[in-house]
């Protein structure tokens, strides 16, 4: 039965991309006003028409491996599905959803909020939370699906400060949650965190995940590189690797990284991708201010969002700057940011909208 699911929404997804033209129409464009442009380059990225609106401050977007688009509709408290057309397929119910992956079995995983009676004050708490969503199961009428409650754990509920903000997933469906909070003295379990989940079935436990811990060797606080340091975002690639990009708000002069998983014979740890020795721009200190999200495309191009800057930036995959655009002009305050099939999305938070804009050279 599960088959049958993945194939019918496999059929549907083909049928719809062979509907599509090779190149954007004019009259669906918005040339954006020389206030904000782009920052370089003869190849310029160019409004879609419309905009998507009818969201409140949605935090973030997503491109599933279902090929549907996921948007965080964080003060509306719930998660949208739409497809590439902008319809409106499918929402469910959430508490201030924030961040959204999803795994190679078509489950969402989501940094949300909850709300627990306090067992000795009587009293509503609001936690941060994470979520998982069986979207096979309900054949993806996301209103139907009932979200499985990952985080907190009971013995997380002394910690009321910590935070859920990011979350990814990777080829073999182990994902990390990224946690944050002001309390960074211990060794052994210090707020700034990424937490590691491995599917119970790696150890023959059936179906479900397993909180293995925290990732080790990667420091709570630090002005530099390979830090937890306020995780704001993380995003895999898209190949059999834990390699990831992650953006991050801390007081930290590198506010977006790339990690690469090294492994030698005596040791196994993230190491950065980049360093300010190589010269690019994407390794230059302080070069972001207050970056919300990431994203990579096929070719590996890093683009990140800059909530602070009212801009994204764009990187090849040697961490040189490609056709980086914004201003106040364009954006209020953009978090969230993905890519698909030459189309870049912006969850334009302040404007309470979904941008769309593809490169000067895809249109007609």
């Amino acid at each position: 039965m599960k088959m049958k699911k993945y194939l019918l929404i496999i059929v549907s997804i083909l049928f719809y991309i062979q509907g599509c033209d090779n190149k954007f129409k004019t009259d669906e464009l918005v040339v954006p006003n020389s206030g904000g442009g782009n920052i370089s380059g003869d190849t310029v990225y160019v409004q879609l028409n419309p905009s998507w609106k009818g969201f409140n401050n949605p935090q973030d977007i997503f491109i599933g491996h279902d090929q549907f688009l996921y948007v965080a509709d964080t003060d509306n408290n719930r998660v949208v599905m739409m497809n590439v057309a902008g319809q409106i397929l499918s929402t469910l119910s959430i508490k201030h959803p924030i961040s959204i992956a999803q795994d190679y079995k078509l489950n969402l995983l989501v940094c949300a909020e909850c709300d627990i009676i306090d067992s000795t004050s009587n009293q509503v708490v609001t936690y941060s939370a994470v979520y998982k969503i069986d979207l096979v199961s309900v054949g993806h009428h996301m209103e139907n699906a009932t979200p499985i409650r990952l985080l907190p754990r009971q013995t997380d509920l002394s910690k009321p400060d910590r935070q859920y903000t990011a979350v990814t997933a990777f080829y073999d469906n182990t994902f990390y949650v990224a946690r944050t909070g002001p309390d960074n003295s211990s060794i052994i379990d210090p707020d700034n965190s990424i937490l590691k989940f491995v599917p119970k079935s790696m150890y023959g436990g059936g179906e479900g995940d397993t909180l293995l811990g925290r990732l080790p060797n990667i420091l709570p606080v630090s002005g530099g590189l390979v830090t937890a340091n306020q995780i704001s975002s993380m995003t895999s690639f898209d190949e059999r690797n834990i390699n990831l990009v992650l953006t991050l708000t801390g007081t930290t002069n590198f506010k977006a990284q790339e990690w690469i998983y090294y492994i030698s014979p005596i040791e196994e740890k993230y190491i950065s991708g980049f360093s300010p020795g190589d010269s690019v721009a994407f390794a230059k200190p302080n070069r972001f201010d207050q970056p919300e999200g990431c994203a990579l495309d096929p070719s590996e191009n890093i683009f990140v969002v800059d909530a602070a800057k009212d801009s994204v930036f764009k990187f090849n995959s040697f961490g040189n700057e490609l056709e980086s655009f914004g201003g106040p002009q364009i954006f209020n305050q953009p978090h969230g940011v993905a890519f698909f099939d030459r189309t870049l999305y912006i969850a334009d938070s302040g404007n309470n909208r979904i941008l769309r804009f593809v490169l000067s050279t895809d249109i007609r």
